[in-house]
Formats: structure tokens, C-alpha cells, sequence
């Protein structure tokens, strides 16, 4: 603060100026105001001084303007300055109240610099874009909507890992050395954590895109608690928990599918975090027309702080980064996404140390009595080889063609391999003994595996056996007609589900 008179000569000044500006506090009484200010501005400056003078009132000084004040070593620095008049007696002075603004301004500037870097990134990003969308066109994919877009990248994705499972699976096979064995069951472990992480993210893709479509319909909840408990009863008792079912009457109306993607990623958490005790299913109708379904456990439990950061990918209770990991911390995110998807309740309650209980309200049917929707696929059931069957394998992928072929072949089967719809006519027409048939989904130049069963159907004129691979989870798959003489299977299919799979249907 400063106070000067008509002639702009500093009448007085507190201690701040001092330490602004650099003067002794003496030498500032009595001098005139134009010294604290560049050389440049003073003539100017001294004539809007006798202006204001004339025309006293509060107000900034010069508004709109970038002031600049001035320092006794020369630097320059801005500054802000608000008047206000102060009448003595017959004169009248001016208080001047300066502030220095330095940080403000290179804060503003910062900020300025900030938002043009968001907006190149942005500009890139919309050109990036474009150029992904050019080559999309380019590549005759225009007219594929998210979910096929996805349900293509997912079976790329998976193809590699496909390779991997089956000559993993072949290797352990032919390999007798305990050494060797042990690697091999190593490389399968690798092999499946793989698999799970890919599943996870295409999971989170898929959803984060809108790819995703949920489909409601009537479904009894014990339905799904059986196939869970089908699931999952082997892996907790391998750590020795007590994995329990309640009964379960109500009938609700969701997407079954999605809710029980909820579900496994809550009890597969719920086992990981339990060293001992149990993990419990339950389901209560809950006023409002609402049904709660609960998982609860007798895990670690979850600190209080740490609930609000749960959801976010790969973030784990009670690990550090940069640690050794059991799972990849994407189930809660992919829950998360699910629940806002569907538009669900959701809660948790956890006490460290005694457990948790992650609960969703789902809507109860309007007609429980006719819903029939049974959710989940009880598992096949071994089978001994029948014979030297006659295989017919359709993958377009030479990899996942020779992983497979040698595979069979090495179990005894008779394998005949092709690549696309017109070899395996082709293959038929030259050979009409066909007892399986195992092929793709995805087939090159757009054929579906479908389109293979269909023909294959039509030129033998038998209701062919037949397994369909797929990378795809897309509602596009799931909605194909049932099948007594048809099974699915999804990638990455490890080497003993395949041959489970071929036995049951051979038996069948």
C-alpha cells in the first residue's frame, strides 16, 4: 500500500513496498511515483495521473491493460493496482493498493500452454482417428458394426493362444522327463494367466465401446447358482473353503448372461481373498419388486479407504505395485461396468480381517412361472476314445492348423485338414467318410464355420457332428439355434477340454 498526492509524489508506504520493490523504506517518502514503474511507461503514465486527478474514483487501475511494475535492480514484474480516492481537507490524495501477480500470470500461462497441448493432442487424436477410420473403409469394414468389429479383434487376439494351448497340450503328451514336464506345466500356467488377462480386457473393451447389448429376459436364479457352483467348487476346495449354495426360488428379469459374468468375477474375487472359511451364494426378495443376490466371504476384508478404489483396473487390495500378482485386479472394473450397464443396485460391506459382501438388486420377474432360461453349460463328461475317428478340421490359420492336426493325430485320430468352405466340399466329395467335424468361425474372405456346417450338412446329407471354435462372444454366436449334433467351444480352448469335447459328442 502506498498513498501519493496530485503531483504523483509518495507520501506513504507500508513495509510490503520495501520488500517489493527493493527501496528503503526512507528513500520511497518523497519520491515520485513514475520511479516505480520502466522507463517506457513514465511520460504516459504522468498524464493519466493528472486525468484521474481531475476525475477522482474507485477503480482499477488501468483496466484491461498489463501493468508493469519496476524494481530498484530494473526488473520488471506485473503487477495489479486498485485506487481509491481519500479526501484531505482541501487536497485530495490516492491510495494505491499493488499487487504482484507473477505466479498468477505464469499459472495462467501454464494453463494456457496446457489447454494448446490438449488441443494438438486433441487434433491428433481426431486425425488418428480419421486415419483409423480411412483404413477401416480400406479394408472393407465400413458396414461392421462395434460388436463385430470386437468379435473379429477378439478372435485375432485369441489365435496366437490357441497355438499355444494345443502344443502345450501335445508337448505334455510326448514328453517324459520330469525336468521337461515340469516346464512344460509351467508354460501352461503362463499359457492360462495369459488367457485370463485377454479375456479381461477385451471384456473391459468391449464394454467401454458400447459394443455390448443387454438382452433381459425371465431366469430362474438357482439355474445360474448351480452353474456356478459347478464352476467354482473345485478351486475353492483346493484351498481348503467351504463354498456354499443357498437354496434359491426367485425368478428374475435381467440379462443372464452379463449378471452371471457379475457374478463368477465376484467369486473368483471372493476366493482369492479368503484364506480360509467360506464363501457363501445367497438370493432374498427384497421390497420394491427387487431380488438381492449376495456373495459373501471370510476373506481379508477391504480398509474402509480403500473401497472407493476397488473398481479401477489393476488395482488390488494389500498388494504394492511392482509386486508379484495373484490376477490382475480387472474383475471389480469389469462388475462395475456391467452394473452400470444394466442399470443395477450395487453394494459392499467388508470389516478387515472378517470378510466381505458385495450384494446386486436385480429386478424380479413379472411372471416367474414362465421363465425356463437356464444359465451356464454343465461340463462334458468324459468319454474313452471311440475308435480312430475320422476328423474333418476346417482353420483358416496355418498355426492353429497344425497345433491342431498334430494334436489328434497324436491321439489317434484321422485328420484330414483344410483351410476354407470350398476345400472342405472339395474334401467330402473326394471322401465321404466323415464321423466329426471340427472348424472355425472365422474364416477367411468372410466364410463363417457356420456356412461350413450348413453345406457340409446339405452335400452328406446326415446331420454331421460337428465343433464350433470361436473367439467370438458376441451376441451373433450365442444366438445360434440349438443342436443336439453341434458344440461350442471358445478360445483359447486348452488340448484336454478339445479332446473331452470330441469324445462326448463321438458318444453322444
Amino acid at each position: 500500500m502506498l498513498i501519493i498526492d496530485e503531483s504523483g509524489t509518495i507520501r506513504y508506504a507500508n513495509r510490503q513496498v520495501s520488500a517489493l520493490f527493493g527501496h528503503q523504506h526512507d528513500d520511497l517518502i518523497g519520491m515520485g511515483i513514475e520511479n516505480l514503474m520502466p522507463d517506457r511507461f513514465r511520460t504516459l503514465h504522468s498524464g493519466h495521473r493528472d486525468s484521474y486527478f481531475h476525475h477522482v474514483r474507485l477503480r482499477a487501475m488501468g483496466e484491461g491493460l498489463e501493468l508493469l511494475a519496476r524494481r530498484m535492480d530494473g526488473a520488471e514484474f506485473p503487477v495489479e493496482i486498485s485506487l481509491s480516492p481519500i479526501e484531505a481537507g482541501d487536497h485530495v490524495l490516492v491510495a494505491a493498493a499493488i499487487r504482484d501477480v507473477t505466479d498468477r500470470k505464469r499459472v495462467e500461462a501454464e494453463l494456457i500452454t496446457a489447454r494448446e497441448a490438449a488441443e494438438r493432442a486433441r487434433e491428433t487424436a481426431d486425425a488418428a482417428r480419421e486415419r483409423a477410420d480411412k483404413a477401416r473403409l480400406i479394408a472393407d469394414r465400413a458396414n461392421l458394426d462395434k460388436s463385430r468389429f470386437l468379435a473379429t479383434a477378439s478372435h485375432d487376439l485369441r489365435q496366437p493362444l490357441q497355438t499355444l494351448a494345443l502344443l502345450n497340450g501335445t508337448l505334455r503328451r510326448l514328453v517324459g522327463d520330469s525336468n521337461a514336464l515340469a516346464t512344460v506345466e509351467q508354460q501352461e500356467a503362463a499359457i492360462n494367466a495369459m488367457s485370463r488377462l485377454l479375456n479381461a480386457l477385451l471384456d473391459i473393451s468391449k464394454l467401454e465401446s458400447g459394443a455390448i447389448r443387454p438382452e433381459p429376459a425371465d431366469f430362474r436364479v438357482a439355474s445360474l447358482f448351480d452353474g456356478l457352483r459347478q464352476e467354482f467348487s473345485s478351486v475353492a476346495a483346493t484351498k481348503g473353503l467351504d463354498l456354499r449354495v443357498e437354496v434359491a426360488d426367485e425368478v428374475v428379469r435381467c440379462d443372464p448372461s452379463l449378471v452371471e459374468q457379475i457374478l463368477r468375477n465376484l467369486v473368483s474375487n471372493a476366493i482369492k481373498y479368503t484364506r480360509s472359511g467360506r464363501v457363501l451364494f445367497q438370493c432374498r426378495a427384497e421390497p420394491g419388486s427387487q431380488v438381492r443376490i449376495e456373495v459373501i466371504d471370510t476373506g481379508v476384508g477391504i480398509p474402509s479407504e480403500q473401497l472407493p478404489l476397488i473398481y479401477g483396473e489393476f488395482y488390488q487390495v494389500g498388494v504394492p505395485a511392482n509386486s508379484a500378482r495373484n490376477g490382475y485386479g480387472l474383475g471389480l472394473s469389469i462388475v462395475q461396468r456391467l452394473v452400470k450397464l444394466l442399470r443395477l443396485g450395487f453394494e459392499v460391506k467388508s470389516e478387515v480381517g472378517r470378510g466381505s459382501t458385495f450384494s446386486i438388486l436385480l429386478p424380479a420377474a413379472a411372471h416367474p412361472a414362465a421363465a425356463i432360461q437356464a444359465v451356464g453349460h454343465d461340463p462334458p463328461t468324459r468319454q474313452p476314445q471311440l475308435g480312430k475317428a475320422k476328423v474333418l478340421l476346417v482353420e483358416d490359420d496355418p498355426a492353429v492348423r497344425d497345433a491342431t492336426c498334430m494334436l489328434l493325430r497324436l491321439e489317434g485320430y484321422q485328420v484330414t485338414a483344410v483351410a476354407s468352405l470350398g476345400d472342405a466340399l472339395q474334401s467330402v466329395r473326394d471322401v465321404h467318410d466323415v464321423d466329426l467335424l471340427v472348424t472355425d468361425y472365422h474364416l477367411s474372405n468372410g466364410e463363417t464355420g457356420t456356412q461350413v456346417i450348413t453345406a457340409l450338412r446339405e452335400r452328406l446329407g446326415t446331420p454331421l457332428k460337428a465343433v464350433l471354435i470361436t473367439g467370438d462372444t458376441s451376441s451373433v454366436v450365442r444366438d445360434l439355434p440349438l443342436d443336439t449334433h453341434l458344440r461350442f467351444a471358445s478360445k483359447p480352448l486348452k488340448a484336454d477340454d478339445l479332446l473331452v469335447l470330441l469324445r462326448s459328442l463321438l458318444a453322444a
